[in-house]
């Protein structure tokens, strides 16, 4: 983020020292036409047999050296703004690394099983974009298998994801009442909030669309009252403003258009957790965490080249600096040994003692061997007086 704040800086010195030249540009370029129309109106205006008088050709010569003098000082400008405009290179060259080779491995996706594996993560992500005539193309190309069933989700779903972006709400609605039992077990919103949106819009009509609003409500909304009873509440005290608007009311919050892109987003949560898929495509998951981590990764692999420690990183099956990518990207529990201050891996999982202190593999197996004799290896907990045999541990899953 620094390095585009730095590339932006660069960029705003361009474009402000550009608008002051141009600004300086145009106003010298009126006030010198102006004065040569002014000297050239008096000459037409001279008889044709008029000689110059040594006055009047002195002022053409100034006049002259005026135009030249001017040119060469917009040229020396435009130059200087050249220079300006070769420091956004020189910025971007130096804030952004080009050479990505140091922080990837070239076996991840070598071979034909993993080019296949690929494509068909590209594949699925333009299904889910709604670009089937692109997916398509590309399964044609690669060889993907592709059927109307793992299509059939995502064109409805972004079907109605245009419709609610032009505030369309019937599809949705629809939708909603066809699963309305898997929404309900799923404590879902989504139809309350698509006829609270619904509502709003009569409302926001004025009186002439009182009785229709409150037939809507008598409708749609009284099945809501147990579950959503203050805003059906607030609902209905709209209607007690209707002469005046609702705009400034004490509910005038409801027409706030930031309600429209919440339904947008809870109808994609909602229904992708109903067909069991993810809010977001794999493969923009991944990019984005890469970008994320992307600048960090090579910032350090620069330190470790200037000291010369460039083989700390060479099994790069793990970092070698946490990255922090956000809550929104946290999809896993991750535990951290309180002895090793470790993370737990395959090789080196949690292990759980009979007294329900929980640390990793390795952990226990340097305490087993520091309090090993030669009878029986017994293990004292590092956080209960509680002993115990280390056999007894056992793998746990997070």
């Amino acid at each position: 983020m620094e390095a585009c704040n730095a590339v932006e800086r660069e960029v705003d010195k361009v474009l402000l020292k550009f608008g002051a030249i141009n600004e300086h540009a145009g106003t010298v370029l009126r006030d010198l036409i102006n004065h040569i129309e002014s000297l050239k109106k008096e000459l037409e205006e001279a008889p044709s047999d008029h000689e110059l008088t040594p006055g009047q050709v002195q002022v053409l010569k100034q006049a002259m050296t005026k135009v030249r003098d001017t040119v060469q000082r917009l040229a020396t400008d435009h130059r200087d703004l050249h220079s300006t405009v070769s420091k956004v290179g020189k910025a971007i060259d130096r804030n952004f690394i080009a050479d990505f080779a140091s922080t990837s491995r070239e076996d991840v996706f070598s071979g034909p099983e993993k080019t296949h594996l690929l494509n068909e993560v590209i594949c699925r992500h333009f299904y889910r974009q709604g670009m089937f005539d692109i997916a398509d193309e590309l399964a044609a190309e690669a060889s993907i298998e592709s059927d109307e069933g793992s299509k059939e989700p995502f064109a409805g779903l972004n079907h109605i994801l245009d419709c609610l972006k032009q505030r369309n709400l019937e599809p949705a609605l629809e939708w909603a009442r066809h699963f309305r039992e898997p929404l309900l077990a799923m404590d879902s919103s989504l139809e309350f909030k698509l006829h609270r949106l619904h509502f709003i819009r009569l409302v926001q009509q004025g009186p002439s669309k009182q009785a229709e609003a409150i037939m809507y409500a008598r409708k749609h909304l009284t099945e809501f009252v147990s579950r959503h009873e203050k805003e059906v509440q607030s609902l209905m005290g709209t209607l007690l403003y209707l002469p005046n608007g609702i705009q400034s009311s004490p509910y005038s919050h409801l027409l706030d258009p930031t309600l429209w892109l919440d339904i947008h987003d809870v109808f994609a949560k909602d229904a992708c957790m109903l067909f069991g898929l993810s809010v977001d495509s794999p493969l923009s998951v991944c990019i984005n965490a890469g970008c994320t981590a992307l600048p960090a990764l090579l910032n350090i692999k620069q330190v470790m080249q200037q000291r010369q420690v460039t083989g700390i990183w060479n099994g790069k099956d793990e970092l070698p600096i946490e990255i922090d990518l956000g809550k929104q990207s946290q999809y896993h529990s991750v535990f951290a040994c309180p002895i090793l201050r470790q993370q737990s891996t395959e090789n080196n999982p949690p292990m759980k003692l009979v007294c329900g202190h929980v640390i990793s593999r390795d952990a226990l197996n340097k305490l087993t061997s520091a309090n090993k004799n030669q009878f029986i290896s017994r293990l004292k907990c590092p956080y209960c007086p509680v002993e115990q045999n280390p056999e007894d541990a056992r793998l746990i899953y997070f």
